[in-house]
């Protein structure tokens, strides 16, 4: 179902070279999932999409500019001068700050907020759902999360943490938002860029 024409007529930005790595690694996910219907393609298209900024990002963007955007979205970023420190620091030092002590992550100087950043085309974070997902994917990603920012880790991770949040009888439903919940939190944060991906989805996938 997931070819690399089929997958650049989805993603029209995405290079041949790269969509030739990337739909045989979707495909083979795919086929050991649940997703096995027109209707569940297109959502877990429509999702993976914007997570992984048309399946080019393969880890959290953490390289910040703005010290008041750093702020305000993580709590842990205590005011505009602990950005700009942070933010002189490096990519590095925010993530081991703004991931410290949560999702399973050891404290700031563990060095666990970096080794597991967001990443993958589901953008996994967080020491516990690196294991978790890992379990699921038959990945040992704890001990090697870098494989969350490979190509074919970060398909197998997709659909693993599809399977694993449930999300095939919302996706029989067309249920985008209630998916977007499932991979992005009560903030269901681009749902209408979600929405319109998996629409157009629909259209390619059917």
């Amino acid at each position: 179902m997931i070819t690399v024409q089929t997958l650049m007529q989805f993603c029209p930005t995405l290079a041949a070279t790269q969509a030739q790595q990337v739909a045989p690694a979707l495909e083979q996910a795919r086929l050991a999932s649940t997703v096995n219907t027109p209707v569940r393609l297109a959502c877990i298209m429509g999702q993976l999409f914007v997570e992984s900024n048309s399946f080019r990002a393969l880890e959290e963007n953490l390289n910040y500019k703005d010290p008041a955007r750093l702020d305000t979205i993580f709590s842990a970023v205590k005011g505009l001068a602990d950005a700009q420190q942070l933010i002189a620091k490096g990519p590095q030092a925010i993530a081991n700050r703004v991931y410290a002590n949560r999702l399973g992550n050891g404290d700031e100087a563990s060095g666990d907020g970096w080794k597991f950043r967001g990443s993958g085309y589901i953008q996994l974070t967080g020491r516990a759902n690196f294991l978790r997902f890992g379990t699921i994917a038959k990945l040992e990603l704890e001990n090697d999360p870098e494989m969350a920012r490979n190509i074919a880790g970060a398909a197998k991770i997709a659909f693993a943490f599809w399977e694993g949040t449930g999300c095939s009888p919302l996706a029989d439903k067309s249920d985008v938002e209630g998916i977007t919940e499932k991979i992005n939190g009560p903030a269901k944060l681009a749902l209408a860029e979600r929405q319109a991906a998996t629409t157009r989805a629909m259209g390619i996938w059917k």
